[in-house]
């Protein structure tokens, strides 16, 4: 448990970055976080990039988060994988985030009887690879899928993403992957036990009502929606659910990450 008793985990497109450019008042929230030795963990459903290289992205605009403080998909996926079946074998479509995670859990990645076929983001869906991945799952892969996301923003307008993909495999082969990423709130689980924390004490930022305020308030956490995202002030109204709090962005919660949410 934290000094003050507060952990938070929070997302990261929408809530520290938009575009690649800093939400303002993301770094005076980071650095507050600290002050006041709040553990936190930043999450995200994208398994394209590893830790490592989300840290890089997040020092170009200004916030110094260390790899330890980061949590994907693609370690989610691969801690779950680690747990159902140690030492497993799988094809994964993805890159490195998701690769590297599964090799760091001792898994063996191949094309030939592979335990599981493990679908994750990726910015070279082929044919080839997609026809690979259907003829695995109908042969017995057991199929699993990072995150359900539909489609992800770029400069150009909206791309593809695994849950596209995923309804394309899974209209082929009648067979449905199992999602690790949010909304299931396996992943907020998964980022506890990375934190060491505890979910009555813990409180879970997002722009997103459909993925983090439910995976969070599924989790057992408070929930706070921010409107620096995708969602606006009247997003929350829409959905059957509610968070525990709507604040502006996180610039709202500088100075206040030790108080309980109003």
């Amino acid at each position: 448990m934290s000094e003050t008793g507060w952990n938070y985990l929070m997302d990261m497109d929408g809530v520290l970055v938009r575009e690649e450019h800093l939400v303002p008042g993301a770094d005076a929230f980071i650095d507050d976080l600290r002050a006041n030795h709040v553990p936190f963990m930043v999450l995200t459903n994208n398994s394209i990039y590893t830790p490592r290289d989300l840290r890089a992205r997040l020092l170009r605009t200004g916030l110094d988060i260390p790899e330890t403080s980061i949590w994907t998909s693609a370690l989610a996926t691969a801690q779950f994988l680690d747990q159902q079946r140690p030492n497993g074998s799988a094809h994964v479509v993805g890159e490195s985030g998701l690769t590297t995670a599964l090799h760091n859990i001792g898994y063996v990645l191949t094309d030939r009887d592979p335990d599981y076929v493990v679908l994750g983001e990726t910015r070279t869906y082929s044919f080839e690879a997609i026809t690979r991945a259907i003829r695995l799952v109908e042969n017995g892969a057991r199929f699993i899928a990072t995150n359900p996301d539909e489609k992800g923003p770029s400069r150009e307008g909206s791309l593809p993403a695994t849950g596209a993909v995923a309804a394309l495999i899974q209209k082929a082969t009648g067979r449905a992957p199992y999602y690790v990423g949010k909304p299931n709130p396996l992943m907020m689980r998964s980022a506890l036990r990375a934190l060491g924390a505890h979910s009555e004490n813990t409180v879970m930022i997002g722009d997103r009502m459909d993925t983090d305020v439910r995976s969070g308030l599924e989790a057992g956490l408070q929930t706070v929606l921010v409107l620096s995202g995708i969602s606006g002030a009247e997003t929350a109204e829409l959905f059957p659910y509610r968070p525990t709090a709507v604040r502006g962005s996180v610039a709202d919660l500088v100075h206040k990450v030790t108080e309980p949410l109003a």
